[in-house]
């Protein structure tokens, strides 16, 4: 029983861990990948090279210009993408 309630517990908190909103214009790649569904290292680095090469995310909606990064992933995570940070 003990066990059972752990991990319910475990995957409560893996799942809200993940669902943290992210500033994809501040966040690592590693940082990205934990926080958006469907975006791995390697989809996570393309934004960051994005980033790096034409500046900061103006947009959600931008971000479909990284090579990888489609409209389904856009929809997927629009509430988990910052492009500031919260104040």
């Amino acid at each position: 029983m003990i066990r059972l309630v752990a991990l319910v517990f475990s995957l409560f908190f893996a799942s809200y861990v993940m669902a943290a909103p992210v500033n994809v214009n501040s966040a690592s790649a590693s940082e990205i990948a934990d926080a958006l569904s469907g975006v791995g290292e390697v989809k996570a680095q393309a934004i960051v090279e994005y980033r790096k090469a034409h500046g900061g995310f103006k947009s959600v909606d931008e971000l479909a210009n990284v090579k990888g990064i489609g409209v389904k992933t856009l929809e997927k995570n629009k509430s988990d993408i910052l492009l500031s940070d919260k104040k």
